[in-house]
């Protein structure tokens, strides 16, 4: 899904990119954006007052530390978006749980994962057409930075091979 940037243009642009972020997740506060060449740079921050441990359930509220965390998003306007999210650390605050300290997570992006859930569908589908080079090559052009193994083996995560068909093993 690409938005248009002239919804985002005009009186309130804050207020519109506001608007945009929450379309990602709700609990993300716009702080600024630059365009760089491509490539829409969007800086965000969390709003939540607690967090979840994801290793026992506990809320927590008390700060570590914070980091930046960058992904790749949807593109806007035929633009590369990345957005950079100054992800907070924070301490575990039950001492029975197995580590003192978290990341905080969010639906929209695995832990680690460098590309947004909806921008990995949109590489899926557009990889189940063509062969991966030539995916890859369709992709780099606005919509996200990605290369042919990349998408091989994200197409290998999301359809496993199956075991064996008429004795042999295959890849799909």
């Amino acid at each position: 899904m690409c938005y248009s940037i002239n919804k985002i243009k005009g009186l309130g642009v804050g207020t519109k990119m506001e608007e945009f972020i929450r379309l990602l997740d709700e609990h993300l506060d716009y702080i600024r954006h630059e365009i760089i060449g491509d490539t829409i740079y969007i800086y965000v921050k969390s709003n939540r007052d607690e967090v979840l441990c994801p290793y026992c359930g506990q809320p927590s509220s008390r700060r570590h530390s914070a980091y930046e965390r960058s992904f790749q998003d949807l593109p806007i306007m035929g633009k590369k978006t990345k957005i950079i999210l100054s992800n907070r650390k924070m301490f575990c605050c039950n001492p029975d749980c197995s580590h003192i300290t978290f990341a905080e997570t969010f639906d929209f992006i695995s832990t680690k994962s460098k590309k947004t859930k909806r921008l990995l569908d949109k590489i899926v589908d557009v990889s189940l057409s063509v062969s991966s080079l030539t995916a890859a090559n369709i992709l780099k052009d606005g919509i996200a930075d990605i290369g042919k193994s990349t998408i091989c083996n994200l197409l290998k995560k999301r359809y496993p091979p199956s075991e064996e068909r008429n004795g042999h093993k295959s890849m799909y």
